[in-house]
């Protein structure tokens, strides 16, 4: 139980401190403007935060900067996304370099959506 406290009080942290990537997407996918979709924001799952996660599709949206190459770094992601399938939800990894363009990467998440969930999207 006290895992989750920690994880829940590291996520509200992180909601008020978002990336510039991360902010310009959050204003294209607030308040259900990607297709009607609903996102939430760095929201815990387990040991986890997810930078973005829709549960209509079970979508978990992660955005990956420069530490994401370093070599500890893509084992726990491996770990990470292994864990989160386990539990039906997919991740879907938007490079650093197309995250600087909301737009780009919002159209991306649509694409993945429409894959995930086509009775939703149709």
């Amino acid at each position: 139980m006290r895992t989750q406290s920690l994880t829940l009080k590291r996520a509200r942290r992180m909601r008020k401190a978002l990336t510039p990537p991360e902010l310009g997407l959050w204003l294209k996918l607030r308040n259900r403007q990607l297709a009607g979709f609903r996102f939430r924001r760095q929201h815990p799952i387990g040991p986890y935060i997810l930078d973005f996660y829709c549960p209509e599709a079970q979508l978990a949206v992660e955005i990956d900067g420069e530490s994401h190459g370093a070599e500890g770094a893509v084992a726990h992601d491996a770990r990470r996304d292994a864990w989160l399938q386990a539990r039906g939800v997919q991740t879907f990894r938007i490079p650093g370099d197309i995250a600087k363009d909301p737009y780009a990467a919002a159209q991306l998440i649509l694409d993945v959506l429409r894959r995930r969930a086509p009775s939703v999207t149709s």
